[in-house]
């Protein structure tokens, strides 16, 4: 349970007294004073300023000044080092905010004292000179935040002895000379954001640091070659630099990759249009390089796209109907993708392509930098245009650049005849080692909430009146359910949201602010692909204002289980393949979520695939995890937990095992209701993909999806899906690999399905009737199941 209200060390209390002091008592504390109960009263803390503790000792301090004109002037007399000398009184301290609050002066070598550090935030100030080496020292430190100051002086090599650090962000400083290499020994970094130095040079290779996420190194001078980056990462800024040379050939497979900005850069060479396709992409910039290429009408772009800037390129032929508006309007959603492409070569389309120079200047263009225009997604017409830059430049140049229009020819016939392949399948991504780790940046999670939660109500307090209108006074026709926590019922908002409303029972008489860490926690879950919670309400005992009952508002979602549209679906109820894997991915966004988006992550939330509920739309949703309150409900009672409060040895492998069950059920379209039907169906998969016969693969495919779906997509899933059920939790993948190879599965499909549907029917099988065994060469796979 939620420990009983302590005092605060009197010393504690003197020190944060003292930094007030030291700050010239800014009015974000105008509320502290000698009577202010720090750790247990509400009373004091406001958005910009409060404390946390453990027991008698301050574990977080948070002071988010105005910044800029608007923070207060420091007295002349300040001392940084004084400052943190009173820091160093708290030796608890965890979690640090000092936001724009106009400190001022070298950051002092003595922050090593402050041995707990594992968040420290001090951007906005005025902070300069060198990072001392004293924080090589916090071993326990993993983020460090320290944007918009006057931080000089090179990046040090020690800091790849800082073996937890997964967030670094020094933004906005005056940062100088090369990245160092021990960069590349970071092995838990996660975010990197070094955006607006002065650093230059190379990038060290990052593809070993297998959990990076986010790199961002705009407005440098760093180059000439693109960085070697992992599989994994989402989002990648490198505007305004000095690379050159062309984008790397594997960046059209990171399938987890969201956000790509190159823009003002030097990079030359054909633009990869299988950028605008990947699976996960929402954000692309090439702008003011000298990308070439033919661009096509037909060529297809990721759902998830909304931002395309191409502009000040020397790209040439026709926008592609994905992204512009006429294209859009036959979708029905003219107004899905904002797009940049003016001062290229491209046909002009509806107004969408903006101002063109003519085809000539490009050509001519990439001509005069060595460029040789990539004609390779035309055909007859492509062959006839290639003649047209050869003979123009004959006229205007001789015989020396009708060289270079043979050589074009000549490259052209080479590429015609050249075989296309297909593309490869992951077997080992990346580790199967890959802990799921506390990351605790607060601007990451907040971002990954904004994300998330796009479309779902903002979260608040209810007051009980609002609660009882909503289920009519509790009634029993609105009761959905009881179990150990409480009751759980459907109600109706006053705005006409439905919602699930979970009764919970409090034994103990507290207030409201013994709630405050778990309130702080459910308020966070919040995601595309979680049942999402919207708020709470507390009910309080009338004689001594102690909480008596709390209720948790959820969202309701009434489409049914995953269950009932996979091995229980009726005829026509039955997901299509597609719809399958665009399900699994959007379950493995959301354990992602709760294992990293949160802090503290939830772990071994009991996965079950009638717990995994579609809304209108058929998007997945966890219906049920680890709420920690709801361990603690328990535990008062007697019960608890099997896995209290989401700390759990391996708890994201557990989830992972979970996890491939369900993914099971989703391929074979069986319903498994022990570990023995799994172990049996497991050991079928192994043998399968072993054989060379993708015809046996196909045995184990719903026979009411496996004639359309490709086999390179069924085999990627079946592969992952028997590494998610490995016996030895250490063998399992992380969720990000998981992501990654289920991306990888839809983008091979939607391939095969492009070229199927030129040549037959989507629904006809990749393999041929004679292909495919008779059912009575065969025991019924659900008699082997059951066997």
């Amino acid at each position: 349970m939620v420990p009983e209200s302590t005092q605060l060390q009197s010393s504690q209390t003197w020190s944060l007294l003292k930094i007030q002091q030291l700050l010239n008592y800014p009015p974000v504390l105008s509320t502290w004073s000698n009577y202010t109960d720090f750790c247990y009263s509400g009373d004091y803390k406001t958005a910009s300023a409060f404390v946390e503790c453990y027991d008698d000792s301050v574990t977080q301090l948070h002071i988010i000044g105005p910044g800029g004109a608007g923070a207060p002037p420091l007295p002349k007399t300040f001392s940084v080092d004084a400052f943190f000398t009173t820091l160093t009184r708290l030796p608890d301290l965890r979690v640090l905010t000092l936001t724009g609050l106009g400190l001022w002066g070298p950051l002092p070598v003595k922050v090593s004292r402050l041995a707990s550090l594992e968040i420290v935030n001090v951007s906005g100030n005025y902070l300069y000179g060198a990072l001392p080496e004293g924080l090589s020292r916090l071993g326990n430190l993993q983020t460090f935040i320290a944007d918009d100051n006057m931080l000089s002086g090179e990046l040090p090599g020690w800091l790849g002895k800082l073996p937890s650090l997964a967030v670094l962000s020094l933004r906005n400083n005056s940062l100088q000379g090369h990245l160092p290499e021990s960069v590349r020994d970071m092995g838990s970094l996660r975010s990197l954001t070094l955006a607006s130095n002065n650093l230059s040079g190379g990038v060290p290779d990052l593809s070993a640091l297998k959990n990076l996420q986010v790199i961002d190194l705009a407005n440098n001078s760093l180059g000439p070659a693109f960085p070697r980056l992992g599989r994994k990462v989402a989002s990648v800024v490198l505007s305004g630099n000095r690379f050159s040379d062309g984008l790397p050939g594997e960046l059209s497979s990171f399938y987890l990759l969201e956000h790509l900005d190159v823009s003002r850069n030097r990079f030359v060479g054909p633009f990869p249009p299988k950028l605008l396709a990947l699976p996960s992409i929402e954000y692309l910039s090439i702008a003011g390089n000298r990308f070439t290429g033919l661009l096509a009408a037909n060529m297809s772009c990721g759902e998830n796209l909304r931002f395309v800037d191409v502009s000040s390129n020397l790209l040439t032929g026709n926008l592609p109907s994905c992204l512009t508006r006429a294209g859009s309007s036959k979708t029905g959603d003219a107004s899905k993708v904002t797009l940049l492409a003016a001062s290229n070569c491209l046909s002009a389309t509806g107004g969408d392509a903006g101002w063109q120079h003519p085809t000539l200047f490009c050509q001519n263009q990439a001509l005069a930098v060595g460029i040789v225009p990539d004609q390779s997604h035309s055909k007859k017409s492509g062959a006839k245009a290639g003649l047209v830059p050869g003979i123009v430049a004959a006229a205007i140049a001789g015989a020396v650049l009708v060289g270079v229009a043979v050589f074009l020819a000549v490259r052209k016939v080479t590429m015609n005849r050249a075989k296309a392949r297909p593309p490869r399948r992951l077997v080992e991504h990346a580790s199967s080692a890959y802990p799921s780790q506390f990351f605790a940046d607060a601007r990451y999670i907040s971002q990954t909430v904004k994300l998330g939660a796009l479309g779902i109500p903002a979260y608040r307090s209810f007051s009980l009146v609002e609660l009882e209108a909503a289920t009519n006074n509790f009634e029993v026709s609105c009761l959905l359910g009881q179990d150990a926590h409480g009751q759980m019922y459907r109600g109706t908002l006053s705005n006409g949201t439905a919602v699930t409303i979970r009764s919970l029972r409090v034994k103990r008489s507290q207030t409201s602010q013994s709630f405050n860490r778990h309130i702080e926690m459910i308020s966070k879950l919040r995601h595309r692909h979680l049942v999402s919670a919207l708020g709470h309400c507390f009910e309080y005992n009338l004689d001594d204002s102690t909480v008596t009952q709390l209720y948790l508002v959820f969202e309701y979602v009434h489409n049914g289980n995953l269950r009932s549209r996979i091995s229980q679906g009726t005829e026509g109820r039955k997901l299509p393949w597609v719809q399958r894997i665009s399900t699994a991915i959007g379950l493995a966004k959301g354990i992602q979520f709760l294992h990293g988006g949160i802090m503290p992550g939830l772990f071994a939330n009991n996965l079950k695939i009638t717990n995994i509920l579609l809304d209108q739309n058929l998007v997945a949703k966890i219906g049920s995890y680890n709420i920690p309150i709801l361990a603690e409900t328990a535990k008062s009672e007697g019960g608890g937990s099997k896995y209290p409060s989401g700390r759990v040895p391996n708890g994201d492998k557990i989830d992972i095992f979970d996890f491939g069950v369900i993914l099971l059920e989703v391929v074979s379209g069986r319903p498994f209701t022990s570990v023995h039907e799994v172990e049996i169906m497991r050991e079928q998969l192994q043998s399968a993909l072993t054989s060379e016969n993708p015809a046996r693969r196909r045995l184990l495919v719903d026979p009411s999806v496996s004639r359309a779906c490709s086999d390179e997509s069924a085999r990627t899933v079946m592969e992952i899906c028997l590494r998610c059920l490995a016996k030895e939790a250490a063998q399992r993948p992380s969720v990000e690999d998981v992501l990654w190879n289920l991306q990888f599965a839809a983008q091979v499909q939607d391939d095969w399905r492009a070229v199927d549907s030129r040549s037959q029917s989507s629904e006809e099988s990749p393999l041929s009737p004679s292909q495919i065994p008779r059912a009575s060469n065969a025991p019924p796979p659900a008699a082997v199941a059951d066997a």
